[in-house]
Parts: structure tokens; sequence; C-alpha cells
């Protein structure tokens, strides 16, 4: 009994919260505790004392967390596709279709791609106008008017 508590119930409660939390995050530090909880949870249906289980409960999780997450990231490690969008900052474009914020309209053409446009500062732009491409939101082009 802790607290008035059956212990195994306690344990279930860990269990249920750590499979619960990393659902939430999957950052692969929950789920140790969680199992942490399943060899206290043994612990507790074999009738070791309550001081045991906490020990087992913390060893159990402490052991797995600090040995086994590393290893687990690195396999579920995912990796972040290149897709050289950026290479087209810095480029001067030709505005295909007039950029205007209020009408959500604009395209621009860099680098022999028709990029979706928003300019800088929400001025309208109209077609065929030089521009600068300044940064990229999403899939849209941001650019400002050249001097």
């Amino acid at each position: 009994m802790l607290f008035g508590i059956n212990s195994l119930y306690i344990w279930v409660a860990v269990i249920i919260i750590g499979v619960a939390v990393e659902a939430f995050t999957l950052d692969l530090s929950a789920i140790w505790f969680a199992v942490g909880g399943v060899a206290a949870l043994i612990a507790a249906s074999i009738g070791l004392s309550v001081p045991t289980q906490l020990v087992i409960f913390v060893l159990f999780s402490a052991v797995l967390l600090i040995l086994m997450r590393p290893f687990c990231r690195r396999f579920l490690k995912t990796k972040k596709e290149a897709t050289n969008a950026d290479r087209i900052i810095g480029e001067t474009a030709i505005v295909t279709e007039a950029v205007d914020h209020l009408h959500e309209t604009g395209a621009v053409k860099v680098c022999g791609t028709v990029w979706s446009a928003r300019s800088v500062d929400d001025s309208v732009i109209p077609v065929g106008t030089t521009v600068h491409v300044v940064d990229i939101r999403g899939v849209k082009a941001v650019v400002e008017k050249n001097n």
C-alpha cells in the first residue's frame, strides 16, 4: 500500500501515463518510464515491498533511458531531405503574374521555374518587373523590387 492505494494500481497508472506521454511527444523519453513501471508492477505482483518496487522502477527507467534512448534515436532519426529550393534566394526573377497581397496573386520566373510569390512589403508589383528573391516561405518566393 502506498498512500492507502494498492501499488498495483499506481504502477498501472504510471505505465498508462508513460505510454500516453510518449504517444504525444514521440521523444523516446517517457516510454522508458513505462517499461520501468512494468518492472515495478511485476515486483508488486510478486509481493515485494514498496521501497523495493520504487528502487526497481528507478533503476529500470534510468538504465533504459541512458543506454537505450541514444541507440534507438539513431535508428529512428528522420533524415531531412534537401530540396535545393533555397538556391533561388538572392536570385533575380521576372514577375509573370502581378504580385498583389490583397488579391492573393503573384508569380515569378526564377532559374527557369515559376514560383508563387509575395512581396516583402505587401506592395503590388506589376507583370514584367525585375525582382530579387529574398526568402522562401512554404512554397512561395518572397520578393522585392530591384532598385
